[in-house]
């Protein structure tokens, strides 16, 4: 088996399109201490690849303003997270070609990658930190780094 970096769950190459089957599999989704991912129930193990993360963030809610804002996302498997102490919102950079990749924590080692949609969403709604060139987003008050502020080249 097989989840692509879209969030489709694969089995001997063919897309599984029965969305009760792909949630009740992602119930029993694990990650071990090497990262990798497995099917785990309590009398059967078996492995499983994952392009990238085993969920995506397809739908954002958003409630109040500034520190106080709250970021309720959707994941393409019906589970919502506030993104908060427990749900951190994190961004990776390919160092290759400085692209983004964002995700946010869902459970247990589990991380959702943020959709591009999404992700316009938070880069709408990015401020500046005080204090420094970070632009993020508040959330159950914690703030999110999502970038840099580029400096000036004058």
């Amino acid at each position: 088996m097989r989840i692509g970096r879209d969030g489709t769950w694969y089995y001997r190459g063919s897309a599984i399109q029965r969305k009760p089957l792909v949630t009740l599999f992602s119930s029993v989704l694990k990650r071990d201490d090497e990262g990798q991912f497995w099917l785990e129930t309590p009398v059967e193990r078996g492995r499983i690849d994952v392009d990238d993360a085993p969920f995506v963030a397809v739908a954002l809610d958003i409630s109040g303003s500034g520190d106080a804002q709250t970021l309720i996302f959707h994941t393409n498997l019906d589970e919502t997270v506030t993104a908060g102490p427990d749900h951190p919102i994190r961004v990776d950079t390919n160092a290759e070609t400085g692209e983004p990749s964002p995700y946010i924590h869902i459970r247990e080692g589990l991380d959702a990658l943020i959709g591009r949609a999404v992700y316009y969403q938070l880069a709408d709604l990015a401020v500046s930190r005080q204090g420094d060139d970070a632009l993020g987003v508040w959330s159950a008050g914690q703030f999110f780094v999502l970038g840099w502020a580029a400096e000036d080249d004058d």
